[in-house]
């Protein structure tokens, strides 16, 4: 297993050196650069050009993303920002904790939810808890998270002014934990329900394709209870889809929290996105590009992992590629 993480750890390089070339390319695409953003355009157009040269914008592509990658190979800098000057780094390390904790808790929670609900949905198919699952399941996919959003600050915060409608801790306050979690609620429940929607209708569909299996009905036959065929037998074998879907669910989420964060003006990730396309921040939007496209790989990797814990004939065959 351990060989198996290095060469997929090695196998990565290329991928993420591939990432960052493309995204260098359509940044340099788009149209507008940061000195347009950075300053009055009734500044002379010599003051202009001197900022250019001073950013380096004026060097051809190929030498700016040069000097892009050798500093952060050899030194680990991403540069800084070309509006605010502050380094990449430390912009991407102070926003990502917020993201951190609001998509986690929402993980965490969706599929809490999703795997008892999806598997009583199976087990009961075509009860009326199975229709409430499935309707609930759409319903959780189907309303966009920004209506679903706007609709609970609307009730939440305009007409009962029960809970904060945006930011992370009160203005002025002390901030503390119960301050964050009121504040995480609304932001928390749209991206909770998303993850459940998704994965009630995946875990339901994996169980009912294991439920009718011949190992199961043998297991039946043994005399085993119906609690335990269901939650040792079947569900260890349902699992493999459902690891891919939750596995899937981690780039997911890190890209959707850039339209939930702004709707509630949470300080993550997502906010510092949309303010870097804004302004045309290079430095910054390439630090986000591998900072997303390192998230996508850690994510299929721990994936693989899962995989091996819970069907031992995947570490079998990790340790026959081992040893050949």
């Amino acid at each position: 297993m351990f060989n198996y993480i290095l060469r997929r750890i090695w196998t990565t390089i290329p991928v993420l050196f591939g990432v960052t070339i493309i995204n260098f390319i359509i940044m340099r695409m788009a149209p507008g650069n940061p000195v347009d953003m950075l300053v009055s355009p009734k500044l002379p157009e010599a003051a202009q050009e001197a900022k250019r040269l001073e950013l380096g914008l004026n060097d051809p592509v190929y030498i700016q993303y040069w000097n892009w990658l050798k500093n952060l190979v050899l030194h680990g800098d991403l540069g800084f920002s070309m509006i605010t000057y502050e380094p990449v780094g430390q912009l991407i390390w102070e926003h990502v904790g917020p993201t951190v904790l609001l998509m986690g808790t929402a993980l965490i929670l969706g599929i809490a939810i999703a795997i008892p609900i999806g598997v009583l949905s199976a087990v009961k198919q075509y009860s009326k808890l199975d229709y409430i699952a499935v309707t609930g399941s759409f319903l959780g996919i189907s309303i966009p998270g920004f209506f679903l959003g706007m609709v609970l600050i609307y009730f939440f915060s305009i007409k009962w002014n029960l809970l904060p409608s945006g930011g992370m801790t009160e203005l002025g306050g002390e901030g503390g934990f119960l301050d964050v979690l009121k504040h995480m609620i609304l932001p928390g429940i749209v991206l909770t329900l998303t993850v459940a929607g998704r994965n009630i209708r995946y875990v339901r569909s994996s169980m009912l394709e294991i439920l009718n299996q011949d190992f199961l009905r043998t297991a039946r036959a043994k005399g085993l209870r119906e609690a335990l065929v269901v939650n040792r037998h079947a569900m260890r074998n349902a699992l493999i889809p459902i690891v891919t879907v939750i596995g899937l669910e981690i780039p997911i989420l890190f890209g959707g929290a850039v339209v939930i964060e702004q709707i509630f003006s949470w300080p993550g990730i997502g906010q510092l996105t949309m303010s870097s396309i804004m302004s045309r921040d290079y430095s910054t939007i390439m630090g986000l590009n591998l900072l997303a496209a390192v998230v996508v790989i850690a994510a299929n990797l721990l994936t693989d992992i899962v995989y091996a814990l819970v069907d031992p004939r995947i570490k079998n065959s990790y340790q026959g590629e081992a040893r050949s």
